[in-house]
């Protein structure tokens, strides 16, 4: 993998590769959420898009887009054939491609869907903005960190629109947080707990054995900028792929985007400045570990009662401290996040309402209203519009990102505090954790500025 960025942009040609870095994270922490520089709309007034992936979370994204008028499917790409059916038989004039670089090169577009496996984001979103598009990508944003510095980045220098899966972020439930924690319904806030339930991991080697493709996969597309390894049935395709090391992002990847945005954006946070996993490590370099608990302290806002606040992560069998349960009243559920404040707690469970506690404190409390709010349609809006950026774009969703990868990586170091240094994208005290901040991409499937 090239370690210098001479290919990234005509004006970061000759630019040192920790220079860069750093007057990109200068520059993102520094701008507003809000800016304005879409592209023009395409001559017919549609929006015309092309998905990378036909079918999962992919098929979901693309229905949802569907219900804009104005939005027009153009292309799909997917490596398995076997999903282009029901593509064809929603959209029947949409061309399909199994190589998403053919895709990009031939089609006139304006805007793309990432929804691949996680390894594939950063790749296809650094072509796609390359190329000027609006892009929607589907969380988390990239499986690197430095690939998420890098296209952040670029989709602000292409002043395009973005937009990243994190749905929960326009919902009524997580805005209700933001808002309870901002006007002060538990006071300030002393520290965050947040879980998740499932195990999208494995404690155990991968088999030994090499499986026949189906027919209709294109093994080596799948594998793209991933090492070569045999196929394996059951093990990568369609839906474990979350649990490998090369692939995914196990557990964390998958659910930290949508639980951390909560308080992410409640408590106004930027990067954390430690981070230390206290679960299991991974017992290879193929699979994710399950029953994380990873520790983070951020810098203080004015939203904490501290110049420091720490939240911890838990999935799988990993549960918050029996103290935390306890506040709860009523029954504890399977993913969520608990806010303890000064004056209470606030409980948001994934999904679903917010709550006080205890309850007779605040059995007088009176949520505030807020207007609905369409995350694909703002999307849509936005790129035909201008003006506005969507709620979770890339300069939001970038570092939220970075901050849920930065678990992801602690989990490899157990035990180790990771000393986070976020303008040279690096850890002061492991050079070992520093080299997972990037990775090598197969030959030939190279991308610039990558």
């Amino acid at each position: 993998m090239s370690t210098e960025f001479s290919t990234f942009s005509g004006s970061h040609a000759g630019v040192s590769r920790r220079r860069f870095i750093q007057q990109g994270f200068a520059g993102l922490m520094a701008a507003p959420f809000v800016t304005s520089g879409a592209r023009a709309a395409s001559p017919n007034g549609k929006l015309r898009h092309a998905s990378f992936g036909a079918s999962g979370m992919a098929w979901s994204d693309m229905t949802q887009l569907a219900r804009h008028e104005s939005w027009e499917l153009v292309a799909v790409a997917d490596v398995d054939s076997r999903n282009f059916a029901r593509v064809k038989k929603q959209w029947p004039n949409v061309k399909v491609y199994a190589d998403w670089r053919e895709l990009l090169a031939k089609e006139e577009l304006d805007s793309v869907n990432i929804s691949t496996p996680d390894h594939m984001h950063g790749p296809i979103g650094m072509t796609a903005l390359q190329k000027g598009l609006h892009v929607y990508g589907q969380k988390p944003l990239t499986q690197t960190l430095h690939e998420c510095r890098v296209v952040t980045k670029l989709a602000r220098d292409k002043g395009v629109m973005t937009q990243m899966g994190i749905q929960v972020s326009s919902s009524f439930t997580e805005r209700l947080v933001v808002e309870m924690i901002q006007n002060g319904a538990i006071g300030k806030v002393k520290e965050v707990h947040s879980f998740s339930h499932k195990f999208w991991g494995e404690m155990n080697p991968l088999p030994v054995r090499e499986d026949a493709v189906p027919e209709g996969l294109n093994w080596d597309q799948w594998l793209a900028v991933a090492a070569e390894r045999p196929y394996l049935s059951g093990v990568y395709h369609p839906s474990n792929w979350r649990k490998r090391r090369d692939f995914g992002t196990g557990t964390l990847g998958d659910m930290g985007c949508h639980m951390f945005s909560g308080w992410y954006r409640a408590l106004g946070l930027g990067s954390p400045v430690s981070v230390k996993s206290t679960g299991p490590a991974p017992v290879d370099k193929d699979s994710w570990a399950i029953n994380a608990k990873v520790e983070y302290v951020f810098p203080g806002t004015q939203f904490t009662e501290s110049d420091k606040v720490k939240v911890t992560w838990y999935d799988g069998a990993s549960l918050p401290p029996q103290e935390v349960m306890a506040m709860i009243s009523g029954k504890f559920p399977d993913q969520g996040s608990v806010y303890i404040g000064t004056e209470g707690v606030l409980l948001s469970p994934h999904g679903s309402t917010p709550t006080l506690h205890p309850k007779e404190k605040f059995a007088d409390f009176r949520y505030p209203k807020l207007e609905p709010r369409d995350h694909y349609l703002e999307y849509v809006d936005a790129c035909l519009k201008g003006g506005e950026k969507p709620s979770a774009n890339f300069d939001y969703s970038g570092p939220l990102t970075e901050a849920v990868l930065l678990g992801c990586l602690a989990s490899v170091f157990p035990n180790e505090t990771l000393e986070w240094d976020a303008a040279k994208l690096s850890f002061a005290n492991s050079e070992a954790a520093t080299k997972l901040v990037t990775r090598d991409y197969r030959k030939g499937w190279e991308v610039a500025g990558l």
